[in-house]
């Protein structure tokens, strides 16, 4: 049976794999943190620059957008040229783009410079998975690893709307973004000193026509979910957009089925738990961008809480994320992913369901308890997606490994904010908690989808020394 070998590199020793674990989780914390800090900040900058939910949508998925078009692209040059290196380049463009966001004078200049903070991103998010991975080589302690890094990013998104809260409440909107500064000029010193160069042996080529196509499909797809309230689903520049989407994924696959170094292998998705992995990503995080948008819609503007306060009310949901997200890194590296799984599954199912008769008046330990269950949820999936994705490609693809899953995971909180702000577009604050009732149906509906993918997975059983060539044959059969 194959297993994931690295190519011959330095073997680090223990501290050091885990310094190096720990600057990659510190550059993860804010690329998951910028996805989700601006949530609760909308109100304040729709107030300050003058636009609307729409708007305020673009602010946030322009730079999911880029970012998980760029995602694939970004782990094959750092496969090429040097993953340390890309990761130093995307810390900087990120940081410049975050000092461009907290100067933008208009609502055109902050959604454009969310598009090259998502740029800068797309350097971070696969390549620091993919420095983890070979920075550790033994199969067990690479699970915990992944364990903990889907732990800092998963907490990094639900932390966002508390930080975002406690900026809000001494300092503006703006302050949103001033905060990058420090933690980027402090990782950049990290990775100097403890993040070793690796590349892949055999680097692919980049597929500039499929880049082209994919960013075309996202753009169009989150697009007209987007606007597709504001100019109607059946106008002409609605169906435009349904034919453009259509036709760019065709395009797409034919050809990424025709290039010798696609851009993403579409072979892959011909095996269940790969294709499990990617679309349990997108649920998982279409159900927690709704989540965290409804709650600050439904907060600040039903409900009249400050925007710390607001922000507060997720704390449950980023308690639940950090204790059992690492908790489910050890499960699979124990006994393989179907149980965290489920687990993630039926509480993220829980959550949604304790909420699809919200009201103005909802009793706020209600809201805690869906909170804290969707949290538990969001937590216990991370690891095994990930891991089931990695460890279903071959190991010098570790910068791409990670880039697809990334992409999905951007993808999906794309799709949950284009969704969520569509649900409650143009409503009066009075009417918000009836009009968000079909998010919460759809992150019900996520949770049980998750539940569902366990079955592409498999069980792992505890296997016996391999002493003869008959016991090895037998190991390595199916």
């Amino acid at each position: 049976m194959a297993t994931m070998t690295l190519p011959a590199e330095p073997i680090l020793s223990a501290r050091r794999r885990w310094t190096v674990l720990a600057v990659c989780c510190l550059s993860m914390f804010l690329v998951g943190l910028d996805t989700t800090i601006v949530n609760v900040g909308l109100p304040a900058i729709g107030r300050d620059l003058g636009t609307d939910t729409r708007g305020l949508e673009w602010t946030v998925d322009a730079y999911t957008l880029v970012l998980a078009s760029l995602l694939v692209s970004s782990g094959a040059l750092a496969d090429r040229f040097g993953r340390r290196r890309i990761f130093r380049l995307g810390l900087v463009v990120f940081g410049a783009a975050s000092l461009a966001c907290a100067a933008a004078p208009s609502a055109g200049v902050l959604i454009a410079a969310r598009a090259v903070q998502g740029i800068g991103a797309s350097m971070l998010s696969p390549v620091a998975l993919a420095i983890v991975v070979n920075a550790m080589p033994d199969p067990k302690e690479r699970a915990q690893a992944i364990g903990i890094w889907a732990s800092v990013f998963g907490l990094s998104m639900a932390a966002g709307p508390l930080t975002g809260g406690a900026l809000l409440d001494g300092l503006d909107w703006r302050a949103l973004f001033w905060i990058n500064a420090p933690v980027i000029a402090g990782t950049l010193v990290l990775t100097a000193l403890f993040v070793p160069e690796s590349r892949a042996p055999r680097a692919r080529r980049l597929d500039l026509p499929g880049q082209i196509l994919l960013t075309a499909v996202l753009a169009l797809a989150v697009g007209i979910l987007i606007e597709g309230p504001r100019i109607g689903w059946t106008s002409p520049a609605a169906l435009a957009a349904y034919t453009g989407t259509a036709v760019a994924a065709a395009g797409f696959v034919r050809v990424e089925s025709r290039r010798r170094e696609p851009l993403m292998d579409l072979e892959l998705f011909r095996r269940p738990a790969f294709t499990g992995a990617v679309v349990g990503a997108v649920a998982v995080f279409v159900a927690l961008n709704v989540t965290l948008l409804l709650n600050t819609l439904y907060l600040q503007q039903t409900r009249d809480w400050t925007p710390l306060a607001a922000g507060a009310a997720t704390l449950p949901l980023a308690a639940g994320a950090t204790i059992c997200a690492p908790w489910s890194g050890r499960m699979v590296g124990r006994t393989g992913p179907r149980l965290p799984l489920l687990l993630a599954g039926g509480f993220m199912a829980a959550g949604g369901l304790c909420l699809v008769g919200l009201t103005a008046h909802t009793n706020v330990a209600v809201l805690l308890a869906a909170y804290a269950l969707i949290g538990i949820g969001f937590g216990f999936a991370n690891a095994p997606i990930t891991n089931t994705a990695v460890n279903g490609l071959p190991p010098a693809r570790a910068g791409v490994a990670g880039a697809i899953t990334s992409t999905a995971r951007q993808l999906g909180s794309a799709m949950g904010i284009a969704i969520a702000g569509g649900l409650v577009a143009s409503r009066p604050p009075e009417d918000l908690a009836e009009a968000s009732r079909p998010g919460w149906y759809l992150v019900a509906t996520c949770g049980l989808l998750l539940a569902a993918l366990a079955r592409t997975t498999q069980r792992q059983r505890p296997r016996p020394a391999v002493t003869t060539p008959w016991a090895r044959r037998r190991a390595a059969s199916p």
